[in-house]
């Protein structure tokens, strides 16, 4: 009893590469021994390896029976320990498939997937982050690093989560950051002192332009007078945490309905979003790309932050325009042929 106690105990604590190497040559030595103790009953020994693996699955179709001596205690020797074998694999599985859920759930697995989306900092900024990327594309790969200790989204398969100091390169690595599509910074606000909070966004932003400077990184920032410094970082996209919100309060109160209008270019279920299009060929100005985009059903809006090229409709564009225009998601699709 103590022989087969420290035999299971040893077992257990097998890796899953052995286990698995041990079911393999089980089953496969037991056809071999199944097909030469029986062979007019099995006549090939691939019919064998069917008789051990429906024997040992306790089915027993009775289609395969040994007729000799010699075969039938084989099928005992099958029944008490080829039966315990599958057992302790299918355990094996099962724990294997509660360990990666719970790695999962804990932020320690690494992620190995590519064009992610990194979020950094869990608040409610990020949740409302996380669900505008889904709900734009339901196949968007999301990763949230956060230093708590547990997955703030599980119930989201595309959504994977690392736990650690976001600023720190191995928690990086482990969201795949040099594979990422773009990061976003969000200020921690669990912090009280504003001064910190951009402190440590601009030790995040450090850590990424040091590893990975091609992937376009987007900074919340607390106060205005902290942006130069990201700039100096090279961060390609800045936003002013209450800015959005004080902005809008007083259009809100200046003049009537500028809000909703707003509204809906923020929130994209509202039907209409920006969109960035490339440039044809036949478009010479402004004026050119202006007029064939509204007859496609667009408006043109800026070429990148200049919004005042419909003043400027007969200015040629320049080679590196980028373009962008308000529709709906159908017309941009019709427009770039997506």
């Amino acid at each position: 009893m103590h022989f087969f106690h420290r035999f299971t105990t040893r077992m257990m604590r097998m890796s899953k590469t052995t286990v698995a190497l041990i079911l393999f040559f089980f089953v496969t030595g037991s056809a071999t021994i199944a097909y030469i103790l029986e062979p007019n009953t099995f006549h090939t020994w691939f019919n064998a390896l069917y008789w051990v693996m429906t024997t040992m699955a306790t089915v027993g179709y009775g289609d395969y029976a040994p007729t000799t001596i010699w075969g039938k205690l084989f099928t005992l020797f099958l029944y008490v320990f080829g039966v315990g074998v599958l057992s302790f694999v299918i355990g094996k599985v099962i724990e294997s498939i509660g360990s990666i859920k719970r790695q999962r759930e804990a932020g320690t697995l690494i992620y190995h997937g590519r064009n992610q989306f990194i979020i950094i900092n869990w608040t409610k900024k990020a949740k409302s982050a996380v669900t505008e990327i889904l709900s734009n594309d339901e196949k968007a790969q999301v990763v949230i690093i956060d230093e708590t200790d547990r997955h703030p989204m599980a119930e989201l398969p595309q959504v994977h989560f690392i736990s650690g100091d976001p600023s720190a390169e191995d928690t990086l690595r482990k969201a795949g950051l040099e594979r990422a599509k773009a990061v976003i910074i969000f200020a921690d606000t669990r912090s009280e002192d504003t001064s910190l909070i951009d402190g440590k966004s601009l030790m995040i932003a450090s850590s990424i332009q040091r590893m990975a400077p091609e992937v376009h990184t987007t900074v919340e920032v607390m106060h205005e007078k902290h942006i130069q410094n990201f700039r100096f970082m090279q961060v390609n996209e800045f936003v002013l945490s209450h800015d959005a919100i004080s902005s809008l309060a007083v259009r809100s109160a200046l003049q009537e309905g500028n809000t909703a209008v707003l509204g809906q270019l923020i929130r994209r279920e509202q039907g209409n979003d920006i969109y960035e299009v490339p440039r044809s060929q036949e478009w010479r100005t402004y004026g050119d790309a202006f007029q064939d985009l509204l007859r496609q059903g667009a408006t043109l809006l800026a070429d990148r932050s200049d919004m005042s090229i419909n003043r400027r409709l007969n200015d040629p564009i320049p080679a590196d325009a980028r373009l962008y225009v308000v529709s709906d998601e159908a017309t941009y699709q019709r427009i770039t042929g997506k």
